[in-house]
């Protein structure tokens, strides 16, 4: 049996998943030179009118909005607050069709898939209309019916203790009522709908691990303890030429060989980032100090653990930065889940200097016989004696072996063209 998660982490458009220099490129589409993030921030404080409206605010109708779905004039809605991303067309890493499918509707839905964690809010500024015009309710008011429900488990996420509130009266006398009740009060706030919480956070150390390749370690606010799960993201805000730019990154454990942080214990976060020369986020990481402070995000992401429960053999596909997310993985299977017999993993790199923590990941793997890697290299050198290549389907199958009677668990993670390419040949 082979289960294989949906691409849950690290999140779209993260690091993990942009391609190594020299390859595809950092963009699903070739933007043209000029084009960049830096280039379209520079060009949003330029003064220019983006909107076509000369500095007015309007209401829009859907009706209005609707007409608004051109190459050439294109406008769209994004939590109830139209922009004309016309201008932004050509600098859109996704390229123009993508963005066309935003194209004169509600697109808050299709960008919470692919950019939640954009801050579309402060990259869009100069580009906003105004906001969407409220429509009239036709529904009939519905009963109320009571509905009761029974919990046959219940796990605590966390617990705060005891906690004792005192509020004094301006004036003595009998209290009638607490008050009246907030806006929103008694209603409910889908998940995707609410916004990401952020807290200032301050680098404490920085440690190289490889030529361009280093773990960052934030310290949270006194306090404050943050327990990240297994497959989970978190983003880090930071203004750059006063603009809010936001990346995902996977944290990581503090190493590989040694004991797992307890949770109760994780007043810190430890970040495995490559810095890119054109990458305008990772050149601002690299320029901090230690005592600079970054804002990063509450965790976020979909991946699941339950089908881990389960499994036998764990397999893991990396190419690249995409060796982040199994960091955990590989701490939790060796240490915490014993009915994991055997954990894999298949590393791709282009040369043996760009691996990840390769020593100890050799360590490791002498250490304990549970754990096998294997590394794959596309540009090797004329000294290196391993294997060589790219990723093919007689790779995976060399390497997919699934002893009799066990239950698989593939995760793959890398460049966007690389999960797509491994999902495909192991479906």
């Amino acid at each position: 049996m082979l289960n294989i998660p949906t691409q849950s982490f690290p999140a779209p458009s993260s690091q993990q998943r942009i391609a190594p220099s020299g390859q595809s490129g950092r963009n699903k589409v070739a933007l043209k030179p000029g084009h960049s993030l830096m280039d379209w921030i520079r060009f949003s404080k330029s003064g220019k009118d983006l909107t076509g409206l000369r500095g007015r605010r309007i209401e829009v109708t859907e009706e209005e909005l609707q007409k608004h779905n051109r190459r050439d004039d294109c406008w769209t809605c994004i939590r109830g607050m139209v922009y004309n991303v016309t201008p932004y067309m050509d600098y859109h890493p996704g390229g123009e069709e993508e963005l066309m499918k935003a194209a004169g509707k509600d697109a808050t839905d299709l960008f919470d898939q692919v950019h939640r964690w954009v801050n579309y809010e402060s990259m869009l500024k100069e580009c906003l209309v105004g906001r969407m015009a409220a429509k009239g309710s036709t529904a009939l008011k519905g009963m109320h019916i009571h509905s009761f429900l029974s919990l046959s488990t219940v796990h605590t996420a966390n617990s705060v203790g005891k906690i004792q509130i005192t509020m004094r009266k301006q004036a003595k006398g009998k209290w009638e009522s607490l008050g009246q009740p907030l806006e929103f009060h008694n209603t409910f706030q889908r998940k995707k709908d609410r916004a990401l919480f952020y807290r200032d956070c301050v680098l404490v150390a920085k440690t190289e691990v490889n030529h361009n390749t280093f773990v960052f370690k934030l310290q949270l606010p006194r306090g404050t303890v943050m327990h990240v799960p297994v497959g989970k993201h978190v983003y880090l805000k930071a203004l750059i030429q006063d603009t809010e730019v936001v990346r995902p990154y996977t944290p990581v454990d503090q190493n590989l060989t040694g004991p797992t942080q307890h949770s109760l214990q994780e007043s810190d976060l430890y970040l495995m980032i490559k810095v890119y020369p054109d990458g305008v986020f990772t050149q601002h990481l690299n320029t901090l100090h230690i005592g600079d402070h970054l804002s990063v995000s509450s965790p976020e992401g979909t991946f699941s653990l339950h089908r881990l429960l389960d499994a036998t053999n764990l397999y893991l596909l990396a190419a690249g930065t995409g060796f982040t997310p199994m960091v955990r993985l590989i701490h939790l299977a060796l240490q915490d889940m014993d009915g994991i017999r055997k954990t894999k993993l298949l590393f791709f790199n282009r040369r043996e200097e760009d691996i990840l923590w390769h020593s100890e990941l050799d360590e490791l793997a002498a250490n304990d016989a549970r754990f096998q890697v294997e590394y794959i290299l596309s540009e090797p050198s004329e000294s290196w004696t391993g294997r060589n290549g790219r990723v093919t389907e007689s790779v995976l199958n060399e390497f997919l072996i699934r002893p009799q009677g066990s239950k698989c668990y593939v995760c793959t993670c890398g460049p966007t063209a690389f999960t797509e390419l491994t999902t495909g040949y192991v479906l």
